[in-house]
């Protein structure tokens, strides 16, 4: 496919691109918008890369693309920066998290039950220790509980954990529960069929890897993940569904699926709020609220990447 890269923010960039050249992808065009980076930025890196086209204007790239990449830091540009990809029936992968608000959530699911290919959220609903423990466990043996999490902060990173915990437990959350703060955010989540598993995300003193613990009527298993296998993963899973391809074994999530977890943080914010009341997910699917700021964030993320505190 010929592929677009769309804001320069975060070191994803510059670690996916190697990754889809070796994949046969064509990288063709660049735009960035500034949020972190300076101007020239988007030209450096296009020479870096061997990238023919560097785009002053974010209309100019769906036309020479078959897909974009999103990589925007501030996850409430993400919808306004696939807009123009998704008017023009492009496939488009939204990096993490994929958006902050129900109403973006809204929207992403508009464009896909209209025929666009819409991917993405944390690398870590694919990753290949969650699904080799899919793949030797003996389905028989019930899962009891689970519990996932990660540092650095509760949503931007911890939509990680909310990832891995899909993973392991495969789609159908049906509420989700804050138990509170104690260092970090705890949170409890129930899925339909009456299974519970919970969460442990924020900041820490350290840096924690990305893990989870799997309870079994027989067993107990401990996952870390490779933190540096998690991009080709991803990547080797979500080009072909992006390209058309319907050869995904197993299937690639869908785009509901994908934002449960999206969905899930909501309502555990939602939840920490209130008190640690119940919000079930329906009820965070129709939110109004303006949910995690992303604006908010990207100036932060800006700060840091500078070398400045607040």
């Amino acid at each position: 496919m010929k592929i677009g890269i769309v804001d320069l923010d975060t070191s994803h960039p510059n670690a996916w691109v190697p990754i889809l050249q070796q994949m046969g992808h064509e990288v063709t065009a660049v735009y960035d918008g500034g949020t972190v980076q300076d101007a020239g930025a988007a030209g450096a890196f296009a020479k870096t890369h061997g990238i023919p086209v560097v785009c002053d204007r974010l209309s100019e790239m769906p036309a020479l693309v078959d897909a974009a990449i999103v990589h925007s830091v501030n996850w409430d540009l993400h919808v306004e920066r696939a807009r123009p990809f998704a008017e023009a029936g492009k496939a488009i992968l939204i990096d993490k998290p994929m958006a902050g608000s129900a109403r973006d959530i809204r929207q992403l699911l508009a464009w896909a039950r209209s025929g666009v290919r819409i991917a993405g959220g944390s690398s870590l609903r694919i990753c290949e220790e969650a699904e080799a423990w899919r793949r030797t466990r003996d389905p028989a043996d019930r899962v009891v509980t689970a519990l996932a999490g990660c540092s650095v902060d509760d949503f931007n990173y911890g939509i990680h954990a909310y990832g891995l915990l899909l993973a392991i437990m495969g789609p159908g959350i049906a509420s989700v529960r804050s138990a509170g703060m104690h260092i970090q955010h705890q949170v409890e989540l129930v899925w339909r069929d009456g299974r519970r598993a919970f969460l442990s995300v924020g900041e820490t003193a350290g840096y924690l890897p990305f893990y989870a613990t799997i309870v079994s009527e027989r067993e107990v298993r401990h996952i870390q993940v490779d933190a540096d296998r998690l991009y080709r993963s991803f990547l080797a899973a979500a080009m072909p569904y992006l390209a058309g391809a319907s050869t995904n074994v197993p299937p690639f999530p869908s785009l509901g699926e994908l934002l449960e977890a999206e969905l899930a943080a909501l309502a555990a914010r939602r939840s920490l709020l209130e008190g640690g009341r119940t919000v079930v997910l329906d009820e965070a699917a129709v939110s109004s609220e303006p949910g995690y700021d992303g604006a908010a964030f990207a100036a932060q993320y800006r700060m840091k990447a500078r070398g400045q505190t607040r």
